[in-house]
């Protein structure tokens, strides 16, 4: 009797046990399932803390990869996700998350020698210009987005980086706090969800200038309730101006770059140590 006593709270402690660990590999496999599925591209998790008895998941140190082609491997450093959900929808291969706080410290956006962006990897990009997602081997992709249902995103996002190696080493490298924390309620689409991230990202920075990034396709692509709230997010004058002010003394610069380099091509052409000199 007293041996049937002892046995039961061990059996409860191994279902417990088990239950945990399956429940832990579970939503791993969804998570780096699913945002590989949204990106196309490849990923790494450092650590995943997932509740016993709560549907809580904290994700830590999740890195977005750029794909081959490109010298910085890194395209977005997320170090904290924290995500509330419904066990139950994700074992029936729907992804419903009741909170979702994602802090993105940095996005680095890159322009390789070839002239090719990295954004341009990402799935919902090659979608959105009529492109057929492919694997690494060439061969059609055939992983399908999850369905996924967010009640309420908060999200953060620090720093945006453009990196261009398009005219030589050291790339040109411009930096941008865009220090952005908003909340974003209803998102239905996996692919509205990577599009917000983006635009967001971008909107306030002269990157999609630089690069020659089409961010107005993109934004239209969001589903009317994220379009609406993003677009009252994205109506912020402070930034618009600072912006202006930005592309003003940026086009300053270029033009008295352009000059100065004129000067000194006239200066060696009338110097008769000029033509001596290598360019």
């Amino acid at each position: 009797m007293g041996r049937k006593i002892i046995t039961i709270p061990a059996i409860v402690l191994v279902v417990i046990i088990a239950l945990f660990f399956g429940k832990n590999m579970i939503i791993k496999t969804s998570v780096t399932t699913g945002v590989k599925a949204m990106t196309g591209l490849k990923l790494s998790i450092r650590s995943m803390n997932v509740g016993v008895f709560k549907s809580l998941i904290g994700i830590n140190e999740l890195q977005l990869y750029n794909p081959s082609g490109f010298k910085d491997k890194l395209m977005m450093d997320l170090p904290e996700i924290y995500v509330d959900y419904n066990l139950g929808a994700i074992m029936g291969g729907k992804a419903h998350l009741e909170e979702v706080r994602l802090n993105l410290k940095e996005f680095i956006v890159v322009k390789n020698e070839a002239g090719e962006l990295n954004l341009d990897s990402l799935r919902v990009v090659k979608e959105t210009e009529g492109e057929v997602v492919k694997k690494d081997d060439g061969k059609k992709e055939k992983t399908e987005m999850p369905d996924i249902q967010i009640d309420l995103l908060a999200l953060r996002i620090d720093r945006v980086i453009y990196k261009d190696y398009s005219k030589g080493t050291p790339p040109k490298v411009k930096e941008f706090n865009v220090n952005i924390h908003e909340q974003y309620e209803n998102i239905t689409d996996p692919q509205s969800f990577v599009r917000l991230i983006i635009v967001k990202a971008l909107k306030n920075t002269t990157i999609a200038r630089l690069a020659n990034f089409d961010i107005v396709k993109l934004q239209k692509g969001l589903t009317e309730t994220v379009r609406k709230t993003a677009e009252k997010a994205l109506g912020a004058p402070v930034k618009a101006i600072e912006v202006g002010k930005e592309l003003i003394e940026e086009k300053a610069a270029e033009t008295a770059k352009e000059t100065v380099g004129k000067a000194a091509d006239t200066l060696k052409k009338l110097l008769p140590f000029g033509k001596k000199e290598k360019e």
